[in-house]
């Protein structure tokens, strides 16, 4: 089967350097890029309700840009004043230099990791050098059960739930014409599963692609089938996995 038209469940590439265009222009085939979830915040008095004193905390941990936002936004909104002596956790050094749209950045108050992960060896170093700080770690209502390194290394940290993930609500005349359709998270898979609750791939033939393991289980436990996986042994990027795969469809035909 020729595929003509891909849905990437993902905001449009700012720059016509992206991977998936070279393999729009390299195929033909039309790629389309629709969320299908966003990310919200939770008001302030939502925020309030989970009894945590911003103002208590001397060291706050980031795992991604929209953890600082969130964080940042909250402290403005529940009047919390972000003291200078604050320190600065990050699992990336993007992340780290992203702070600097809040704070003056400066080296001895923030330390970040190399390997994009909260284990990370330098990252952690950081952490237990200042192991009597009170840390906070703002998270999403949906995140990685990978905090259980902070505790078993014994740091004093509260998780607290400042952002969610919900469904990227379509109109009732949106459809699904499309020969592809690729997810990145579990929440989308769900988001399919809302807003197309008679979605056939079989009766449609839509193949689907999806990224990491958690997303593959939520695809396979909704009784789709996975015809696409990234990363891999062999594909360390969607875009080269869609690339392979509609290779091998040209050489079929």
């Amino acid at each position: 089967m020729k595929h003509n038209k891909i849905l990437v469940s993902q905001p449009q590439p700012t720059s016509e350097k992206s991977p998936y265009f070279d393999v729009a222009r390299k195929h033909g085939v039309e790629m389309v890029f629709r969320p299908f979830i966003k990310v919200e915040g939770l008001s302030a008095k939502e925020f309030r309700q989970s009894k945590i004193n911003l103002g208590e905390y001397t060291a706050v941990i980031f795992t991604s840009r929209t953890a600082a936002d969130h964080f940042f936004r909250l402290c403005e909104e529940t009047r919390v004043k972000v003291p200078d002596t604050m320190r600065y956790y990050c699992t990336s050094e993007s992340i780290a230099l992203y702070l600097q749209k809040y704070i003056v950045y400066r080296k001895r108050k923030i330390a970040f990791g190399k390997s994009g992960k909260l284990d990370d060896e330098q990252l952690m170093a950081a952490m237990l050098k200042n192991k009597d700080e009170k840390i906070l770690f703002p998270i999403s209502d949906v995140h990685k059960s990978e905090e259980d390194v902070l505790e078993e290394n014994g740091l004093d940290v509260t998780k607290a739930v400042m952002y969610r993930t919900v469904s990227n609500d379509f109109q009732p005349d949106d459809s699904l014409d499309y020969d592809m359709l690729v997810f990145f998270s579990p929440a989308g898979i769900d988001s399919l599963k809302k807003n197309f609750p008679d979605f056939d791939q079989d009766a449609t033939g839509t193949a689907i692609a999806t990224f990491g393991a958690p997303t593959a289980k939520a695809a396979e436990e909704a009784g789709l089938r996975v015809d696409i996986s990234a990363p891999s042994a062999r594909f360390r990027s969607m875009p080269d996995a869609i690339d392979a795969y509609l290779d091998a469809l040209k050489e079929k035909e």
